[in-house]
């Protein structure tokens, strides 16, 4: 594709994330679908204009100010172009190029010219790119962490592969990876690669998954021969890692009350060589809870949350929370902690987990588990961050019930 194609290209992707699709589904499903059905785009340029994208979607704030909120999707394009360093030659007209700027944008874009990204008269919360309302409920230091794109955290799967095992097999496909620092599983990548085309991932070497998301799965400290219930399973990312530290032996349930989100767990739990694992899926009327009251060791509840923690990878998650998503997480999340409870054994524990920065999900929230539970208390916690971790930002503890 010409340079001007690939501008084209991003102010069509960035008008696709922006519009209605960006109530329901994340931006990287949407470029996903983009790009699955243009297949003539290489991988070049599948990469140049995902990062053209998610430059503007990590800048969105600012440069909506510089825009005087005229935030249009060729503008955002332009406008980060120009404060890029760029120029606003591709805007031709010409074939496969972007339509010609009409004098109200260019002398909107006039007031860029020379200019850099953030300016004085800023406001604290456009600089830091967050809602005005959550400006004094993250640390700053944790806010301007958020501004950076995150790294490629892969976790190997010690079924069918050492870590150095995995790293040689990415090798060979031209990625470069260096272990984590804090998971004993994890790989790291730096920028965008897609390794899911490569042999390494397709034979279950490898699975995407942040370290700090490792870290939080290594808490739960799933045994060989334990009997285990992840609560809000998902696509089973955490599940696959604790089949893995379970060595197969023993059972874990994977539950959801989504059938696509476990259907997507079947495939990345054969690929992986994991047989230790059945899935649930929660109905109206459901009478699973009651029948296994009390029976298991370890149950992970890996709570619906604001996802705070994840912006650096998913920087469009932060236009759509609200303050009424966080008030109403709050009694979801407490809702799924005491029907997850009745499945611990005395003596087990159950981990309570978000991928949340805020704390009235994390530490109010487990305490006031506690004062509403007293056969359980608060054991050992982790909470990780991106500017002390450089993880995603994760809050897990240990709820222990008494024998």
């Amino acid at each position: 594709m010409t340079p001007a194609a690939r501008t084209a290209a991003s102010i069509e992707l960035l008008g696709l994330i922006l519009g209605p699709a960006s109530e329901t589904r994340p931006a990287d499903a949407v470029a996903n679908d983009y790009f699955r059905t243009r297949r003539f785009i290489g991988s070049g340029d599948r990469r140049a204009i995902s990062d053209r994208v998610w430059r503007v979607m990590r800048s969105y704030r600012r440069l909506s100010w510089w825009l005087r909120d005229e935030p249009t999707p060729r503008l955002l394009v332009a406008a980060s172009l120009l404060l890029d360093g760029g120029s606003l030659d591709d805007f031709t007209g010409g074939r496969f190029a972007p339509a010609s700027l009409v004098p109200w944008e260019r002398t909107t874009l006039a007031r860029l010219d020379g200019r850099g990204l953030e300016h004085h008269a800023m406001p604290d919360a456009v600089r830091l790119e967050v809602s005005d309302w959550l400006l004094p409920r993250i640390p700053i230091v944790e806010l301007r962490a958020l501004l950076d794109p995150a790294p490629l955290d892969l976790r190997v799967n010690l079924l069918k592969a050492t870590r150095e095992d995995a790293r040689m097999a990415l090798a060979t496909e031209g990625i470069e990876a260096v272990a984590t620092p804090l998971s004993p599983w994890g790989l790291r990548i730096e920028g965008r690669r897609n390794v899911t085309t490569g042999a390494a991932f397709r034979s279950g070497l490898v699975e995407i998954q942040d370290e700090g998301s490792q870290l939080v799965a290594a808490l739960v400290d799933a045994r060989p021969g334990m009997r285990v219930a992840d609560f809000c399973a998902g696509a089973g990312g955490k599940t696959l890692a604790l089949a893995m530290m379970m060595q197969n032996r023993g059972q874990i349930v994977a539950c959801d009350i989504s059938a696509a989100r476990l259907d997507s767990a079947v495939r990345r739990l054969r690929r992986a060589d994991v047989h230790n694992v059945e899935r649930h899926l929660f109905a109206p009327g459901d009478k699973w809870l009651k029948r296994h009251r009390g029976v298991y060791d370890r149950v992970l509840v890996d709570a619906p949350c604001s996802g705070t923690g994840t912006w650096r990878r998913n920087p469009d998650a932060r236009l759509r929370l609200t303050e009424a998503d966080v008030l109403e997480l709050l009694p979801k999340q407490a809702g799924i902690l005491d029907r997850a409870a009745g499945l611990v054994r005395p003596g087990g524990r159950l981990i309570y987990a978000t991928c949340s920065l805020l704390s009235e999900e994390n530490e109010e929230q487990a305490t006031a588990f506690v004062s509403r539970h007293p056969d359980f208390a608060l054991g050992e916690s982790l909470t990780l961050t991106p500017s002390r971790n450089g993880t995603d930002g994760f809050f897990a503890t240990i709820l222990q019930r008494h024998e």
